[in-house]
């Protein structure tokens, strides 16, 4: 299966921030369904106050992505933080924040069930 940027679904559009996600992507044994992502975000964005209300208010979707352009700034549960420069894979295990240093793009794969439940948050959190 493949798929082009501009045909993933838009979920959440902020000054600063696009969300794409792509669901029914395909299947991690033992973790259900996973969605395809494609993140544009600004130097400046900060996930901290979208994250508020989960648990340690921090998102608890682990995902797998490949950052094609920028530099931002993981902090995990312990407060250990870890950058990832662009032309980098990474993994990004539950319970994390981001920083984005210098404007972004992200492709990633997580676990579908989670990840929408933290993107719908997000969205709320945007609507309050």
């Amino acid at each position: 299966m493949k798929i082009a940027k501009n045909d993933i679904e838009v979920k959440m559009k902020i000054p600063g921030a696009v969300i794409r996600q792509q669901t029914n992507f395909g299947d991690a044994t033992g973790l259900g369904k996973i969605s395809a992502e494609y993140f544009s975000l600004s130097a400046g964005v900060d996930t901290t106050p979208l994250f508020m209300g989960l648990k340690d208010n921090l998102c608890q979707c682990p995902h797998w992505g490949f950052l094609t352009k920028g530099q931002l700034t993981t902090t995990d549960v312990a407060g250990k933080e870890e950058v990832v420069d662009a032309n980098e894979l990474f993994y990004w295990p539950p319970g994390h924040n981001v920083k984005v240093t210098m404007d972004a793009e992200i492709v990633m794969f997580s676990p579908q069930h989670e990840h929408t439940k933290v993107i719908n948050h997000m969205i709320e959190k945007t609507q309050s």
